[in-house]
């Protein structure tokens, strides 16, 4: 019986009280680190200072795909992508790190974030298993994501080609479009 280790758990209980002070749901904690299921849920209680909400994750690409959260799902990933190749971060430090820039950004922007720390956790894991990807904007040169068959070289983003109903509304996370 291998002994565990003082500072690998400090380090999994640091993880998860970042995970829960960004809103993360149980099942991410679960998944993420080693602690026990009561552990996590000690843990949550006292850092959140109420139980975890209950229920099934967001399990569908189709989210990803309207317009306003594909920008900011974009957004959030074109971060995690640079982060990848210039830091070595373990995977779930480098969706935190990612997921704080893009509260970042929104704030900056006035912008109420669409993107929760969960609904980012999933976007990567349905990357890493080929369920979604990044395409190139044959416009203006971004990098969005779409569905993995998209045609790739004729893509038009949703900046560069609105619905016809964007930006104007009042309602949260509505861009100003001039």
């Amino acid at each position: 019986m291998r002994s565990k280790s003082i500072l690998t758990e400090a380090k999994q209980i640091e993880r998860a009280v970042t995970l829960i002070k960004l809103g993360a749901r149980l099942q991410v904690l679960e998944s993420e680190t080693d602690l026990s299921y009561e552990r996590l849920l000690r843990l949550y209680k006292e850092v959140a200072g109420r139980s975890p909400s209950k229920g099934q994750l967001p399990f569908s690409t189709d989210w990803f795909m309207t317009w306003q959260p594909n920008i900011h799902s974009s957004l959030f990933l074109n971060m995690h992508e640079y982060l990848n190749k210039v830091a070595e971060l373990d995977e779930i430090d480098t969706v935190i790190k990612a997921y704080q820039l893009y509260l970042e950004q929104t704030q900056a922007q006035g912008l109420e974030p669409l993107l929760s720390v969960t609904r980012a956790w999933r976007l990567v894991k349905f990357v890493d298993n080929g369920m979604l990807t990044m395409t190139r904007c044959s416009k203006c040169g971004g990098h969005f994501v779409t569905h993995p068959h998209e045609i790739a070289k004729h893509f038009i983003c949703g900046l560069c080609n609105p619905p016809a109903r964007a930006g104007k509304g009042k309602a949260s996370g509505a861009l100003q479009l001039h």
